[in-house]
């Protein structure tokens, strides 16, 4: 962020991705009425103690192909281009039209949001997180930052959300990249550190045109030698 004295101030735009297929969501209905809330919630799993992550996924909720999930009572509800606060307040409004419940409370949570850092950074891998919004920045913290040899002004980003791919190159040198749409990591998106260019050279045989002189030069030699 070499520019970042001009340009150091900026508007944060936080932004809830939607829920896609293959999420794990985590859901609790509480009531003011506890014992009935009982039979919209997976308890079993609940009452051990500690829980972990896994324990926790297993437990939760999987979005389907066709983007819905099965709930308890009310049967398949549709994802479809919601974010967890709205699928919060669509069960809501179901538990209460239908009269389920008169005053319930719906927490939704994404259980595996992960991202996918590969290329010239120290820890490459898979890393989940459970924040609501983490930035570019941080999961390339995840990671242990970049190499020496990684390419800051060309870093590849893979996103897929509602059934469309976008792949967007991103320059770090430059504070700019805060204000695109690839500033905050959605789950499921890949990151890759390119390369630079001595990185390339040193990585094959031939790396340059010094290269290509000094093997011809010896080459020569060696002809000129053999053919006295």
């Amino acid at each position: 962020m070499q520019d970042a004295i001009t340009e150091a101030n900026g508007t944060v735009n936080y932004e809830s991705a939607n829920i896609q297929p293959n999420d794990i969501l985590k859901i609790n209905v509480e009531s003011s009425v506890p014992e009935a809330a009982i039979p919209y919630n997976r308890t079993a799993l609940q009452r051990m103690q500690p829980q972990n992550i896994q324990l926790v996924q297993l437990d939760g909720y999987l979005v389907s192909l066709n983007n819905t999930i099965n709930f308890p009572v009310l049967g398949e509800i549709s994802t479809v281009n919601q974010t967890t606060e709205q699928l919060e307040q669509s069960i809501k409004d179901k538990l209460v039209s239908g009269g389920h419940l008169t005053d319930p409370t719906v927490n939704v949570r994404l259980v595996n949001a992960k991202v996918t850092i590969l290329g010239e950074v120290n820890r490459p891998g898979t890393y989940n997180f459970t924040e609501q919004n983490i930035t570019l920045l941080q999961a390339l913290g995840y990671a242990g930052d970049l190499t020496i040899n990684g390419k800051r002004e060309d870093i590849l980003m893979t996103r897929e959300a509602d059934g469309i791919r976008k792949v967007t190159h991103i320059d770090l040198t430059s504070v700019s990249f805060m204000n695109s749409e690839f500033y905050f990591i959605k789950p499921n998106d890949v990151i890759v550190v390119n390369p630079n260019e001595p990185r390339v050279k040193n990585a094959g045989f031939v790396g340059n045109i010094g290269t290509v002189l000094t093997i011809a030069s010896l080459a020569l030699s060696v002809t000129i030698l053999l053919t006295r």
